[in-house]
């Protein structure tokens, strides 16, 4: 699991990126003004993974792979790129809007269905007041 925290240009985000095996998921959170360490460390205590347990899309990335011991210096070199680096990766924007699509298309037969079930009510109504209407013919 990793918690990226960047400026996009107009508000602090952080992205979380969770891999399990080679699905890897990802969900953004928006923090508005520049997130006090305290901010951050409640999001990871109490938000993050409720945030995590509702994404239900994942992208397929390639398994990971079992490295062998890794210099310290080298590692503080890598994490060092790592800070620096800006964004996000392209994997979890993936990720993202793929679970973005899949609640816009659950939204959309919501509304339908909903939208159904008012022209039939409607239509109902307008039966039963025609048939009120010529009652006593």
């Amino acid at each position: 699991m990793k918690l990226t925290v960047f400026f996009n240009g107009q508000f602090w985000v952080g992205v979380v990126e969770n891999q399990i095996g080679s699905n890897l998921t990802a969900c953004q959170h928006l923090f508005g003004t520049e997130p006090k360490d305290n901010e951050v460390l409640d999001f990871v205590c109490h938000k993050m993974m409720d945030l995590i347990a509702e994404n239900r899309q994942g992208v397929e990335t390639c398994p990971n792979v079992v490295r062998q011991r890794i210099n310290p210096k080298r590692l503080a070199r890598q994490a060092a790129r790592e800070i620096h680096r800006k964004g996000i990766s392209t994997l979890a924007q993936e990720a993202i809007k793929l679970e973005t699509e899949a609640r816009k298309k659950e939204r959309k037969t919501q509304s339908k269905e909903s939208l159904e079930e008012l022209k039939e009510y409607k239509y109902s109504l307008k039966r039963q007041k025609a048939k009120k209407k010529h009652r006593g013919r």
